[in-house]
């Protein structure tokens, strides 16, 4: 079946990968969209194992402060270059990640990674960032965060 360009850019925007991997997901699920998207959720978990020896040189702090400004969560987000460190969407999703913290008060790293995503339960933290690992083509990686609040 011949896929066509409205079919790639959908994927594209949906998922953020390039548009040759789009393309070739594609065809192999024979223009079905949801069956591309499963295969890039198994092609971005072999692409963030090829990854996983890679080093982490940079990266972003985020915090989110609460409305209330009683409490609020900070993050380290490690990447493996400035270049993704200084990308709006890295910097974004390591936002929304301490807000996560701040509402979900995790343990540590793997609780956190192993929690619903609050913004779209249909996803885990860790599928987020194999998804940022599959967009950016690099290792992300939570390194640390921490919780802060005046109540507690």
């Amino acid at each position: 079946m011949a896929v066509t360009v409205e079919q790639i850019k959908k994927l594209r925007e949906e998922t953020g990968v390039s548009l040759g991997l789009c393309k070739t997901v594609l065809e192999e699920a024979n223009g079905d969209h949801s069956k591309a998207i499963e295969i890039l959720k198994d092609k971005g978990v072999a692409n963030a194992d090829k990854k996983a020896g890679r080093s982490l040189g940079a990266g972003t702090v985020s915090a989110y402060i609460h409305n209330t400004k009683d409490m609020g969560a900070m993050v380290e987000l490690a990447s493996e270059t400035d270049f993704v460190a200084k990308n709006a969407e890295f910097q974004a999703l390591a936002y929304d990640i301490a807000m996560q913290v701040m509402v979900t008060m995790p343990e540590n790293v793997e609780k956190l990674l192993e929690q619903p995503f609050i913004k779209d339960e249909s996803k885990t933290v860790k599928e987020l960032i194999l998804a940022a690992t599959q967009k950016f083509g690099e290792r992300v990686e939570i390194r640390n965060f921490a919780r802060f609040s005046t109540k507690e």
